[in-house]
């Protein structure tokens, strides 16, 4: 008797700090997953404001009342995705919930936030969280634990490719081949949107981004400036490597904009996370044919031009696509990413690639909170 598809809701509130994503995922067996529906709880400027103030410093009041609202907002998201899916409770088999990291400081501790059994006691279906801190125990980064999706999923079946997230972080991951473990790296390359955003939010007060690349493409980069920025030991280091607001979040943006005020800070913003992927592709990954963009960013004009030109100008070329023209919607993919490593938690299956993460070997992520 052949077993039924299982039915999971993959989560991701990411470093963007927009909103609460949700996706609705039927998996045939590991390497087969279709998006049957996608939603985002997104949060309020209140909402947001309280997780940038958090993130930046609070109370064990502050960090308890949010863990506890993390978890209603997931099941706002989780509600959402399934109406949208047409999905009653009842047919779910797993909620996959990362929650929101507040802090990553590998090989010390990773920290995220979010109750899972809020989740489990709305719905009535075990919910899988804590993924990080299995692989930061077994000597990892605890991150980037995407490239599991990237690997058993979205590699190509006979060349190989970039897949690049552009969140709030940038992180990439090459694949040789489908499936094939031997020929995958993956790492986080540094900023991706967090610091273009805050920057432009400080230019143009009350703007959460940099919308459509409009203010950066008013401003000119400042060469010097970037080069300098570039010099960070972050850079230079050798993968595996982690990073996440703690180094490049809002004392960093604020320091970039009191150098280059203006939109030319925004238009150095966009150079920074471009420069760095591509100099991150130079200096440790094997030649590829393609990367696939994925993540907020991917809808940056100007972040996607600068891109396009970096990768030209690799010795081997490498030709810039955006993820849905392979697969699905691009900011689903973190979604799904998680309901795969769910579906791996509940059937016994590492979830982690320690080529990844560095950790000492494969291990089963996450804890179970029962339905």
């Amino acid at each position: 008797m052949t077993e039924r598809p299982t039915l999971a809701v993959g989560l991701m509130s990411g470093t963007s700090l927009n909103g609460m994503d949700a996706a609705l995922v039927r998996l045939d067996r590991p390497t087969q997953a279709q998006l049957v529906a996608f939603a985002t709880r997104p949060y309020s400027a209140a909402e947001r404001a309280e997780l940038v103030q958090a993130l930046e410093g609070g109370t064990p009041q502050r960090f308890a009342h949010l863990h506890a609202r993390l978890g209603q907002w997931a099941a706002e998201a989780v509600q959402a995705v399934l109406d949208l899916g047409h999905v009653k409770a009842s047919e779910l088999d797993l909620i996959a919930f990362p929650g929101q990291t507040m802090w990553h400081e590998p090989p010390l501790v990773t920290w995220q936030l979010g109750e899972p059994a809020i989740l489990a006691e709305e719905f009535g279906v075990r919910v899988v969280s804590g993924f990080r801190g299995r692989d930061l125990a077994a000597g990892g980064q605890g991150a980037p634990l995407v490239p599991m999706a990237d690997l058993l999923l979205f590699g190509a079946q006979d060349h190989a490719r970039i897949l690049l997230n552009l969140g709030g972080m940038a992180n990439l991951t090459w694949v040789r081949r489908r499936a094939d473990e031997s020929g995958a790296m993956a790492f986080d390359t540094g900023p991706g949107m967090a610091v273009i955003d805050a920057v432009a939010g400080m230019v143009q007060p009350g703007a959460s981004m940099d919308r459509d690349g409009t203010l950066s493409a008013s401003g000119v980069v400042a060469e010097r400036v970037l080069a300098e920025l570039l010099d960070d030991p972050f850079f230079h280091s050798a993968p595996p490597r982690s990073t996440g607001r703690e180094r490049f979040g809002s004392a960093y943006a604020r320091a970039l904009h009191q150098r280059v005020p203006g939109p030319d800070g925004i238009a150095t913003a966009v150079a920074l996370t471009a420069r760095s992927v591509a100099d991150a592709c130079r200096r440790w990954i094997p030649p590829a044919t393609e990367v696939l963009l994925s993540g907020g960013g991917a809808s940056h004009p100007g972040l996607r031009a600068m891109l396009e030109r970096e990768f030209a100008s690799l010795p081997v070329p490498v030709r810039v696509a955006r993820f849905e023209e392979q697969f699905f919607r691009g900011d689903a993919k973190e979604c799904v990413a998680f309901a795969l490593l769910g579906y791996l938690a509940v059937h016994g299956q590492p979830g982690n690639v320690p080529g990844a993460t560095g950790a000492v070997g494969p291990r089963v992520l996450g804890q179970v909170t029962p339905a």
